[in-house]
């Protein structure tokens, strides 16, 4: 679906564009792809990279929405992956954090439906259920835009929806390049934020491979969550270090010690699918059904049972430290 089709990614300079923009090359052809980032040095790292015909670079903000609308002339989908994404950071600067993933929301929103885009997925995170955070709450403030742009869109043809994961590994910010310097360092021992911290695991391919093919399955409004493993910190550190010790010290400002996905409160608008958990929104459509048991690829899902839950504590997935140490973190690094 995305040969000859002009891609836009907001934020495409960060890991998840890179690997998108890498696969798009690989399977499709598309007619353009859009990188939409503010930073001029990475934008140019990337062209090193990536310098086929097809690729655009533009310089801008999320928040600045005349430049977004500009940029999204002509574009087929739209993958809204920018973001302030640090935990402990939004916490100490909440204005920024709320100027781009609360009015970015908006505005990508209010450029799509400008200039009629077909179909524009948002990246969400597992600290928008509920959230504790600031970036958690801005991320829900965002998820909520995205679903109700549905109906915003009135007769026009954009259609919005959400796909929301957890720690993605060897991402930016993650854990484990941070373990990984420390082990590089000699350092005597890994840190801990909490012994009993859990984690939902999912691969940057896997990541991308799913909003891929949740282009293809999107009804608009939904927010699709993917049935990936949880893993023990502890187990992570073991799989990296294992002789070396683990010292704790303490969860940071606005960290959970176990991550929700799906929460309980919101089981009675949950559908599972064979791969995938679907959450229909709260709200309805005045210009369409509300029914989300089958998607456009005519899979079918089924309602969770009452007080069902996605956490990566309960996840009945947990990976070994050998299955973690086999994941060959290094290749990722």
């Amino acid at each position: 679906m995305f040969d000859n089709k002009t891609i836009l990614i907001t934020g495409g300079t960060g890991s998840f564009g890179k690997k998108y923009v890498k696969t798009l090359l690989e399977r499709y052809k598309p007619k353009k792809i859009i990188i939409f980032s503010r930073d001029e040095l990475k934008q140019f790292e990337m062209q090193q990279d990536f310098d086929q015909p097809c690729m655009r670079y533009f310089i801008g903000d999320v928040r600045d929405k005349d430049r977004l609308r500009r940029a999204m002339r002509g574009v087929n989908y739209v993958i809204h992956a920018a973001a302030l994404k640090q935990v402990p950071a939004a916490e100490y600067n909440p204005m920024e954090c709320i100027k781009t993933n609360i009015n970015g929301a908006e505005n990508v929103i209010d450029a799509a439906l400008d200039n009629n885009v077909e179909k524009v997925i948002a990246l969400s995170t597992d600290k928008a259920a509920n959230p504790i955070n600031l970036y958690g709450a801005t991320k829900l403030a965002s998820d909520k835009l995205f679903v109700a742009a549905n109906n915003i869109a009135g007769g026009n043809r954009t259609t919005f929806s959400v796909v929301r994961y957890g720690n993605v590994v060897c991402s930016r910010g993650s854990v484990v390049p941070i373990f990984q310097k420390f082990i590089d360092q000699g350092r005597d021992h890994i840190p801990i934020t909490h012994k009993e911290m859990t984690r939902f695991w999912i691969s940057l391919q896997q990541g991308v491979d799913f909003v891929l093919t949740n282009f293809e399955r999107m009804l608009g409004g939904e927010i699709f969550v993917p049935k990936i493993p949880s893993i023990r910190i502890t187990d992570l550190a073991t799989a990296m270090a294992p002789n070396l010790p683990q010292k704790n010290i303490g969860i940071r400002p606005g960290e959970k010690l176990h991550e929700v996905m799906c929460p309980s409160d919101l089981c009675f608008d949950t559908y599972e699918f064979d791969d995938h958990f679907v959450i229909a929104p709260g709200i309805k459509f005045s210009s369409r059904s509300n029914n989300f048991d089958t998607n456009a690829l005519n899979e079918c899902g089924r309602k969770v049972e009452i007080g069902f839950e996605y956490s990566s504590l309960s996840n009945p997935h947990f990976l070994t430290i050998e299955e973690i140490a086999a994941f060959n973190i290094q290749a990722l690094l």
